[in-house]
């Protein structure tokens, strides 16, 4: 069973380390991407995770390189007052990726049974019966042309105390800190319980958790793109298809380094020039 007492904090990555690891992979991502639309299956990535773990970051990572023009981000937030009349999960529904378009969600329909629970903006009643709703939300997307995965990105209380400091002394991170970040740090044990609970009700086969330790940025963000492109392959294997390189002749997939090592660069040959002897 996954816990967040278990996810190592203390791992790290090197910056030179760092760099390799995310050109080759987002070269992965990118191959992945057009793999995904032109076999018209969707993806659809969520990520949740305490104030300041570093989410908009890995994010940003991940989608940097691939075709905007098959990418959806949606930055969630408390629901607007014409959403209040529906069904909490229809804002989701109608912000799905058409097959073969990557939709990523920088919070998510986990706001139920996380910050509406905590805060008490949904009854227990509806917090609890919302762990059944989002498996059965997950598995009809699922069972159908989508790939789902998600991310939980911890980081401990301690880091992200750093983290509101150098915001707050920022000025171009500033407009990111907000008096609720600081309200929630007082609830963060309530959070990582609730957390817990949700890995334990909503962890599934088709649609997996991955709890990525944050305090260390560099390891989070090659880990994140590591876990999506690992797990588009493995679901695109188990319908019997095969995650090929479409940028390589014969579909022969190389690595960032063998793409680099394979390029043969020779010199231009020096044409010499004849002198004319001058008749006598």
């Amino acid at each position: 069973m996954k816990k967040l007492r278990d996810v190592d904090l203390s791992q790290k990555l090197e910056k030179e380390i760092y760099k390799k690891h995310l050109k080759a992979l987002q070269y992965e991502m990118l191959n992945a991407q057009q793999f995904l639309f032109n076999n018209k299956i969707g993806l659809i990535i969520a990520f949740e995770g305490m104030d300041a773990a570093g989410k908009g970051g890995a994010i940003k990572r991940l989608t940097e390189r691939i075709d905007p023009r098959g990418l959806l981000v949606w930055p969630i937030s408390a629901p607007q007052p014409h959403e209040m009349r529906y069904h909490y999960m229809q804002r989701f529904w109608r912000k799905l990726p058409q097959h073969g378009q990557i939709a990523i969600f920088d919070r998510s329909w986990y706001g139920r049974v996380l910050v509406e629970r905590i805060e008490g903006f949904a009854e227990e009643a509806e917090w609890k019966r919302a762990y059944e709703e989002i498996n059965s939300f997950e598995k009809q997307l699922t069972d159908e042309d989508y790939i789902m995965i998600k991310f939980w990105i911890h980081i401990d209380s301690d880091e992200q105390l750093k983290r509101f400091n150098e915001r707050a002394a920022d000025p171009y991170k500033s407009w990111k800190l907000t008096d609720e970040d600081w309200r929630n740090r007082e609830k963060f044990d309530l959070y990582c319980e609730a957390a817990d609970e949700m890995f334990e009700k909503t962890d599934s086969e088709n649609a997996p958790w991955h709890l990525i330790p944050g305090n260390n940025k560099n390891y989070a963000r090659v880990q994140v793109l590591k876990e999506t492109v690992a797990h588009i392959e493995k679901e695109i294997t188990k319908r019997g298809m095969k995650l090929t390189n479409i940028f390589e002749k014969g579909n022969k997939k190389t690595t960032d380094k063998e793409k680099t090592e394979s390029i043969d660069i020779k010199p231009k040959p020096v044409k010499s020039k004849k002198k004319k002897l001058k008749k006598q």
